[in-house]
């Protein structure tokens, strides 16, 4: 087990590495639609086409995604802030709050993010505090949109400099 320390130093060092937001979405059983903000999101293979992700063994919505067969994972664009803090919220209706619709397989699709992977679980793996959910992509919504950054503990887009 890590030492406050250990922790606090790597959560710094984590913190600094800048990465892309996400939105997973799925059904609950009783068909009610459910997501959360992920940064922890990763491509695993080509052939097939693998992504990973992982949730913390202490979210609420825990056992609804390592037991769902289907979820989305919707990257988000540069100007969807305030969507990453609606779905990192708690004790909120999150679609209630956003413009979504149900895809033809049962998954809750949320508009405007630069693109949505549509995926079948493939298996999912212990990692410590987390579970490690694989996915296998079945069908691509590209909008090639600039994505929402996550850098030191703040949600933005790409500067413009960043184009140049």
């Amino acid at each position: 087990m890590m030492d406050d320390q250990k922790i606090a130093h790597f959560k710094e060092v984590m913190g600094n590495y800048p990465t892309g937001v996400t939105v997973i979405t799925t059904t609950a059983p009783d068909g009610t639609p459910v997501g959360m903000t992920v940064n922890s999101f990763a491509s695993v293979s080509l052939d097939p086409t693998l992504i990973l992700w992982s949730i913390d063994k202490r979210v609420s919505l825990y056992d609804i995604f390592t037991n769902a067969k289907k979820f989305a994972v919707h990257v988000l664009a540069g100007d969807q802030g305030e969507l990453c803090a609606l779905f990192a919220s708690r004790g909120i209706d999150r679609f209630e709050n956003c413009e979504w619709e149900m895809s033809a397989d049962g998954v809750p699709i949320i508009e405007g993010a630069t693109g949505v992977l549509h995926c079948d679980t493939h298996s999912t793996i212990g990692g410590g505090d987390h579970r490690i959910i694989i996915g296998e992509v079945k069908e691509i919504d590209n909008h090639r949109k600039d994505p929402l950054l996550y850098h030191r503990r703040k949600f933005d887009a790409i500067p413009d400099s960043f184009h140049e």
